[in-house]
């Protein structure tokens, strides 16, 4: 397994082996009826300019822009939420990545002062991720911790391999790299974020990143440390939620840094062999002196088994259109 090309955003496993059993609890059981239904967004598709001229970040091949045309889709206004990735579990049994490897990785502001100094082993290059045993979906921080105060917000410490397996069980698919940008524009052209060009429009804060010095103050200005509810903030023109920051979703793409180069400008969708799956829209802990990717056109990946505090998923419903690269 290779290692993420982004730690500061998301931390990806580094040749681990799953456990041969694990100790953390395997039958969670939560209340219904679900706060927050799946809404669909109306039918999308047409054609949109694709993709950034920044370059902070050239490795991630964010550019150049281009014109891209796709078939029509809709996409999920919001994010899994724990609940229904909750009703998924109970109705499958299934064991996620992070079950599997007994551990999963969390970021340490999310943990006590205690908990914290009880802990030794960190990542080297980015300190503030913390491999936590036995963390998973519903132990978000570990052992000590629960969604059942969170059922309305995103699922988190969910790999592709087990986004793939909720929309196979649901009857939904991850979506293209395009799909979700051309969702995430909301009709705007080229604008840098979501909602426009400006990042806090009259002093409202449109998304849950990161305010403050990272990794150490958190001024919590949107209102949040960790996660956001789904239906946190304003919807965009396409009537999507939390597109920017939040949380990193998944899309069905194997990651490349010539994307925009090797792709159709129809229905573009890369599949060629490659160690990452493409993630979208950056999360809680983006901030502008070293992880700009809230921004619309930005991109990032991890390896398909990898799951940490801050990765999630959206579904589309339908088909997946066009040919492979």
């Amino acid at each position: 397994m290779a290692e993420s090309r982004t730690g500061c955003c998301s931390k990806g496993r580094a040749g681990d082996t799953p456990a041969a059993s694990r100790d953390a609890p395997s039958d969670v059981i939560m209340p219904s009826p679900e706060p927050v239904k799946r809404r669909w967004s109306a039918p999308l598709g047409g054609s949109f300019r694709m993709g950034s001229e920044d370059r902070r970040f050239a490795d991630d091949g964010e550019g150049p822009v281009r014109s891209v045309t796709l078939s029509p889709f809709r996409i999920a206004c919001y994010t899994v939420s724990n609940l229904q990735f909750g009703d998924f579990v109970r109705a499958t049994g299934y064991t996620t990545d992070a079950e599997r490897y007994g551990w999963s990785f969390v970021f340490e502001g999310l943990l006590s002062a205690d908990r914290r100094g009880t802990l030794g082993r960190r990542v080297q290059e980015t300190p503030w991720w913390l491999p936590i045993a036995h963390a998973y979906w519903a132990q978000p921080e570990g052992p000590d911790s629960s969604v059942l105060g969170r059922l309305d917000h995103p699922v988190v410490h969910v790999s592709w391999n087990d986004a793939k397996a909720y929309c196979r069980w649901s009857g939904t698919r991850l979506p293209s790299e395009a799909e979700w940008e051309f969702a995430a524009r909301g009709g705007l052209d080229q604008a840098t974020f979501a909602w426009g060009d400006e990042l806090t429009p009259n002093g409202e804060h449109r998304c849950n990143i990161w305010q403050g010095r990272f990794p150490d103050l958190n001024t919590q200005d949107d209102g949040y440390l960790g996660t956001a509810p789904v239906h946190a903030f304003p919807p965009n023109g396409h009537g999507l939620y939390n597109v920017a920051g939040n949380v990193w979703e998944w899309c069905e793409d194997t990651f490349s840094p010539r994307y925009h180069q090797v792709t159709s400008p129809t229905d573009p969708r890369h599949s060629e062999p490659a160690p990452n799956r493409s993630m979208r829209g950056g999360s809680f802990l983006c901030h502008e002196s070293y992880c700009n990717r809230y921004r619309v056109g930005a991109r990032s990946s991890n390896t398909p088994d990898s799951s940490a505090s801050n990765i999630g998923f959206r579904v589309v419903d339908g088909p997946l259109t066009g040919a492979p690269r």
